[in-house]
């Protein structure tokens, strides 16, 4: 799958799960279980729209070791993309 990121080039994703709707721990569950489906390298893109997401999947990010490559915010909603390294 094929998307356009800000900066104009074409960026690819690997998965993406779109978690508006869900909040806290919910979106952190589902960008687990996701990113575990996953093979290493591999990028996952998640859209929410939970304010809290921001800190929390950032946090769990740099806990469990992944690269977080960008967090958007776009009016009310925040899109994620994490590398998976292990």
């Amino acid at each position: 799958m094929n998307m356009t990121v800000d900066n104009g080039n074409e960026e690819s994703f690997d998965k993406v799960i779109d978690v508006r709707g869900l909040y806290c721990p919910e979106p952190v569950f589902r960008t687990k279980i996701e990113i575990e489906k996953l093979g290493i390298g591999s990028k996952l893109k998640i859209i929410a729209d939970d304010p809290e997401s921001e800190e929390d999947i950032t946090r769990w990010a740099e806990k469990t070791g992944h690269n977080l490559l960008s967090v958007q915010k776009k009016d009310n909603e925040l899109e994620f993309v994490i590398k998976k390294t292990k």
